[in-house]
């Protein structure tokens, strides 16, 4: 592909939505199209491509920006996604259009769009060029199925019984539902988005999922009576899964700027499968009773912690936390995370599974201790518990707070060698990062797939 015999190269547009859970596998996904010879573009808004940590020497894929806007501050400037999501829908189209027609005339014609499935937007731009397009969903199958059925009425709301079964999924009760499904009117504004990209899905030329076909193959194979659907995952650096792709060991992109000396030099003294890594992600917060009630369990459970608390969240940490907990403790403001995950020191995940995370983890072996907050966390939860038996979920109380002793009990079970579910976890937890690693190498499920794709353009 790309070689002197056949000189074209597909131009590709790779749109994500603004932020660092969509931005960072639909950008792994460039540079898988990069290697095998296609020229990727990545679209940001124009507040992102100035705000964002970049490390321009781990991709040549080139930065077209849009509109959303809100040039000078992005989704804070905004005040929230009442205000964001309507006026980035209202100005986004025309400001891509308009890219694509540049693009066209200063003699770049794009070949194909690959655009969020929260974007449903991009598609009806691409319609307006000619242009094939791929829509690339970042969360489950499971979760988009979800939003699917409620998409085409089929899943009335709000919710008459407490548990559904859908094709392909193991029964779920309500609680373990998206929440934006689970408890519904929460985030209209979300609702919409997430429910809304089934809108006109039917158009795209392919549907994209960020997994490999083994992880969710029943709902898979449902999904493709419908849609032309591709598993290309999981898109994390390639350098912790198949090294296929040189020197691909980050993302490239960060708009939290990580403690990457701190976190490794403090994990490097440290016994294998000793440490319990806690982090909620890039968006989830913790109200103030489950910030104390976490950090309780963490000090009483006296394991070694590496704890990130991002700058806007560390004033809800009890008094002198830090501090009293130095010799077992680590508490940073963000992480490499996959170099952490990848450390054989770190023997459990505490995380609030957003998906991301979740297949960063299987990816990589890591066995998990879930405490969802809410979107498709509650979701992957269940998965990460019940059906790839990688984790143990922390349940939370009638007041929807999960108190010290059941964090430290699941700690206790996944971090030594007392638990017998703990054993089993390890176990699966291999297994799992093995065909993670043979869906996206050669010849692997997703890699046959991208293959695919790409011949098509040609």
């Amino acid at each position: 592909m790309g070689d002197e015999n056949n000189p074209k190269k597909p131009h590709v547009l790779i749109f994500p939505y603004p932020a660092q859970g969509h931005i960072n596998p639909i950008l792994q996904f460039a540079k898988r199209l990069l290697s095998k010879g296609v020229k990727a573009a990545l679209v940001t808004t124009v507040f992102l491509s100035h705000s964002s940590f970049s490390d321009p020497s781990s991709t040549s894929i080139d930065i077209h920006t849009i509109s959303d806007g809100f040039d000078q501050g992005g989704y804070e400037q905004a005040g929230g996604s009442d205000a964001y999501l309507p006026t980035f829908w209202s100005v986004g189209p025309n400001s891509l259009a308009a890219l694509i027609k540049k693009l066209g005339e200063t003699g770049h014609p794009v070949d194909a769009l690959v655009y969020d499935g929260f974007l449903p937007w991009a598609l009806d731009v691409a319609k307006q060029f000619g242009i094939p397009s791929a829509v690339f969903f970042t969360q489950s199958c499971a979760v988009n199925s979800v939003y699917y059925h409620v998409n085409k009425g089929l899943l009335q709301l709000p919710l008459p019984v407490p548990h559904v079964s859908l094709p392909g999924l193991p029964p779920l009760q309500v609680s373990e539902l998206p929440s934006f499904v689970a408890r519904y009117g929460s985030y209209p504004a979300w609702f919409d988005v997430v429910v809304n990209q089934f809108s006109n899905v039917d158009g795209a030329d392919w549907v994209f999922f960020n997994i490999f076909y083994d992880l969710e193959k029943e709902v898979v194979n449902w999904m493709s009576r419908f849609w032309n659907v591709m598993t290309v995952g999981p898109t994390i650096p390639s350098m912790y899964l198949d090294k296929r792709i040189e020197n691909d060991k980050d993302y490239g992109m960060n708009l939290f700027k990580p403690n990457v000396d701190a976190c490794m030099s403090w994990l490097g003294g440290k016994p294998k499968d000793s440490v319990l890594y806690v982090s909620f992600g890039s968006f989830a917060s913790l109200g103030i009773e489950q910030t104390t009630e976490l950090a309780c369990a963490l000090k009483s459970s006296n394991v070694y912690f590496l704890w990130v608390v991002r700058e806007t969240e560390m004033a809800k940490l009890p008094y002198n936390f830090i501090e009293e907990t130095s010799e077992k403790g680590l508490v940073v403001a963000w992480c490499p995370q996959l170099e952490v995950l990848s450390n054989e020191a770190v023997g459990c995940f505490l995380t609030h599974c957003g998906f991301n995370s979740t297949l960063e983890a299987l990816s990589l072996g890591v066995p998990m201790l879930a405490m969802p907050q809410w979107t498709d966390q509650p979701t992957n939860a269940k998965h990460v518990e019940d059906v790839w038996r990688i984790g143990i979920r922390a349940h939370p109380n009638e007041k929807g707070v999960v108190r010290r002793e059941t964090i430290e009990w699941c700690i206790k079970e996944l971090l030594t060698e007392v638990g017998e579910k703990g054993k089993e976890i390890r176990k699966n937890s291999i297994k799992w990062k093995n065909l993670a690693k043979k869906g996206i190498d050669e010849g692997g499920n997703s890699d046959k797939n991208i293959d695919e794709f790409i011949a098509k353009l040609l």
